[in-house]
């Protein structure tokens, strides 16, 4: 397989955008923390037309939790989670091809893996009370702020770049 300077381009675009997007969450207390509400979570839809969308997340999230009051856990545990939800997600995008319906489903990766994954985390770092009723309440919170963005900002994405074909096919020539 021969990497091309255009998917480069694009991962490194795209990590830009998240970084940049989840530093500008940060200036309002909504990037950390066990309410997160991370603008740059929609553009995880992107994994659903171009593989290349995932080393862009990937990156994105690392540089992004440089900033974490737990930097270097969470540029690992984090960044797990980011890399399992968008590999998924690519899949669902995969599967959106010969079932649209799909589409409304594709952002349930991203939601569930950081609840489930950064809501442990966040139990195991900053809660001193017993780890499951911890996790439970983080992976709601974190759950419901990733469920908001990705409905209200990422699904519009995903929509509008499913009806422009141009968009969709110049992302699945990725």
């Amino acid at each position: 397989m021969k990497i091309t300077t255009k998917q480069i381009t694009f991962a490194g675009i795209l990590a830009a955008a998240y970084a940049s997007l989840t530093y500008l969450s940060g200036l309002f207390g909504l990037a950390y923390g066990p309410v997160q509400f991370r603008i740059s979570e929609a553009l995880a839809v992107l994994c659903c037309f171009t593989p290349w969308a995932i080393p862009g997340m990937v990156i994105g999230c690392v540089a992004a939790n440089l900033l974490s009051t737990v930097s270097a856990w969470d540029m690992v545990i984090g960044t797990a989670a980011t890399l399992i939800a968008c590999v998924l997600t690519w899949r669902m995008g995969r599967a959106m091809q010969k079932k649209p319906w799909i589409a409304w489903l594709a952002p349930l990766p991203t939601i569930l893996c950081n609840a489930l994954i950064v809501g442990a985390e966040i139990a195991i770092f900053f809660d001193d009370r017993a780890f499951l009723p911890a996790w439970g309440m983080n992976a709601l919170s974190v759950g419901a702020g990733e469920a908001a963005v990705l409905y209200v900002l990422g699904m519009p994405l995903l929509l509008w770049l499913r009806s422009n074909r141009r968009m969709r096919s110049e992302l699945e020539r990725l």
